[in-house]
């Protein structure tokens, strides 16, 4: 989140604008892997986080390992050392190399995404054979993610440890508001930071399912995100952007990449959750017969997902052809609403 806030907000934005206004924007900037959106660094983002921390038991004598992708792994780490005796910052990816920063920093708080979590659970009883209690954290802060109904209990009695879950910024991954159980509201870092929106009128909403909304003094910020009422956690995402481990993906930016490959006709993007993890699979359907078993042109739509996303997404060609069409989400993990909000 950019600027002060707490003003009723004049515009209403979404990821999108961010990104165009980026070339204007100043300070420290916050960018998304695929520069989705740029919004400025303020105080009140630090803060913010900070305070989430304490809300979460960090005090000094904790140790604090963050395991969140960019822009919010710097952010909460930065945060994390004001609070805390230590902070260090590591990527989201490799459980094992995570397992170890843990034991060699002597950690005591992990914070990581609700399926991060999951997974480094899943991995140390299955793949490295250690208790959980080996590691010997006393708090983990999930964030980053829609979270299972039962990941904060699994998560408590597995570790025997605090276990929070933060609402933050998309945007720039700032602590906004936190809970300790499922089915606990969500408690505001400060008041009038989030609101509940309609989902296809530029309002605010009292009551029933809405989108939460970042307010600033000269704008609105929809967040993609939809709660089932005021003051709720969210559940469910909407719009031109897809939540996948903890990363938004965008629809349009995917749509004009594979429209450069030529013979490319449509597209499904099915996301589910099997295990601990998303999984991301994209099929692809061609116009022509001749393109099906080509994998020069397989390996065209594979880089043009690495350059897309750091997520990784497995591409599927269907041996049939089709006539040209819109690009489709599946959404197995039943989070994604639909693209437009006026049809939800």
């Amino acid at each position: 989140m950019t600027g002060s806030i707490g003003g009723s907000g004049g515009r209403w934005l979404v990821r999108d604008d961010l990104a165009a206004a980026a070339g204007t924007a100043t300070g420290l900037l916050l960018a998304s892997p695929d520069a989705g959106s740029v919004v400025t660094l303020s105080p009140a983002d630090h803060e913010l986080t900070a305070a989430a921390l304490t809300a979460a038991g960090v005090g000094p004598a904790d140790r604090v390992v963050v395991a969140l992708a960019e822009p919010a792994g710097a952010l909460w780490a930065s945060a994390a050392a004001e609070v805390a005796a230590a902070a260090a910052a590591v990527g989201p990816r490799g459980r094992l190399r995570l397992q170890h920063l843990l034991t060699t920093l002597r950690a005591t708080t992990l914070v990581t995404t609700p399926t991060g979590a999951m997974d480094l659970l899943a991995r140390l009883h299955l793949e490295f054979l250690l208790d959980p209690l080996d590691l010997g954290l006393r708090q983990i802060v999930v964030t980053g993610e829609i979270a299972a109904p039962h990941t904060l209990a699994h998560l408590a009695a597995e570790f025997e440890a605090t276990v929070t879950e933060v609402y933050a910024s998309p945007f720039s991954g700032a602590a906004l508001a936190w809970r300790s159980a499922a089915a606990d509201p969500l408690t505001p870092l400060r008041d009038g930071l989030v609101r509940h929106a309609a989902l296809a009128k530029d309002e605010f909403a009292a009551e029933g399912r809405g989108e939460l909304v970042l307010v600033r003094e000269d704008a609105v910020l929809r967040t993609g995100q939809v709660a089932a009422q005021p003051g709720a956690a969210p559940a469910h995402t909407v719009g031109e952007h897809l939540l996948v481990r903890g990363v938004w993906l965008s629809l349009p930016r995917l749509d004009k990449a594979l429209a450069r490959i030529d013979g490319v006709a449509a597209w499904d993007l099915t996301v589910s959750r099997p295990g601990t993890l998303d999984v991301a699979v994209l099929t692809v359907r061609y116009a022509r017969a001749g393109l099906v078993g080509n994998p020069m042109w397989k390996a065209r739509v594979e880089q043009a997902l690495q350059a897309l996303t750091p997520v990784r997404i497995a591409v599927e060609i269907d041996p049939e052809v089709a006539p040209r069409g819109a690009g489709v989400v599946t959404d197995l993990r039943g989070q994604h609403l639909g693209r437009d909000r006026a049809l939800v």
